[in-house]
């Protein structure tokens, strides 16, 4: 599982190369192929052809023109302008033919949030309550927060219950054979969990378990990627840190 690549191709190949280590049956992308970074075209095929099923995300819909960019940050705003005038139109094409929520063996998908799939960030426990409570699959997989993350909520015993969370780092494997469950990978381009390293999760469809997974790569070469191309230095400087 994969999520917010955001056009950042050395953390794209290096998470392939890490997943392919583990050899899952499917690999599925949560969203927000391009964005930010400057290889657009190489991510937005990457995904295409090694993801079993893609989600799209804002900065998606953002660049085909289905969503207004009036409220993006002015660095989000200009790296989807520079995307729309650098973008191939098979990459457009593909980004449009996604949609930005869906169902795979059995669980939900969603880019941002099962109540608000293109924008909500779910951060809180108060947002994972209305996520739970919004949610049809006992299991859902979340992004757009670049954060690894995980909310569960138990099962109904006749009494209220309230969620719990918390952030998830390198390693950390849970069960999910009970309850119900937002999950967050974490972002593959451009993490925010003070973890520089491009994050993906392993998801056991059949043993109900989940296990994140941190990798590193070039941040230095990514960011002169994004320099090269007169995006705002701020995209580079923040690979660094992870925030």
């Amino acid at each position: 599982m994969i999520s917010d690549v955001h056009a950042n191709l050395p953390a794209l190949e290096a998470v392939l190369e890490s997943i392919e280590g583990v050899g899952p049956e499917e690999v599925w992308c949560l969203g927000d192929v391009v964005g930010y970074g400057a290889q657009p075209d190489a991510c937005a095929a990457l995904v295409r052809d090694r993801c079993a099923f893609s989600l799209n995300g804002n900065h998606d819909l953002a660049v085909t023109g289905e969503i207004d960019a009036g409220t993006f940050s002015e660095t989000a705003r200009a790296a989807v302008d520079w995307t729309r005038g650098h973008a191939s139109a098979m990459t457009l094409e593909f980004l449009t033919g996604l949609a930005p929520q869906g169902e795979r063996a059995g669980f939900g998908l969603f880019h941002a949030s099962p109540r608000d799939p293109i924008w909500e960030y779910v951060l809180s426990i108060d947002q994972a309550e209305a996520g739970l409570d919004a949610q049809q699959q006992r299991i859902c997989l979340i992004g757009h927060s670049h954060v690894a993350l995980f909310f569960t909520r138990p099962p109904s015993s006749g009494r209220r219950r309230f969620a719990t969370g918390a952030q998830a780092g390198e390693g950390d494997e849970i069960e999910l054979d009970e309850g119900e469950w937002l999950l967050n990978p974490g972002s593959v381009g451009q993490p925010r969990d003070g973890d520089p390293r491009a994050a993906w999760l392993e998801l056991d469809t059949e043993a109900r378990t989940a296990r994140w997974h941190r990798v590193p790569y070039d941040t230095v070469a990514a960011g002169a990627v994004i320099l090269e191309a007169g995006l705002p230095p701020a995209l580079a400087e923040r690979l660094q840190i992870g925030r």
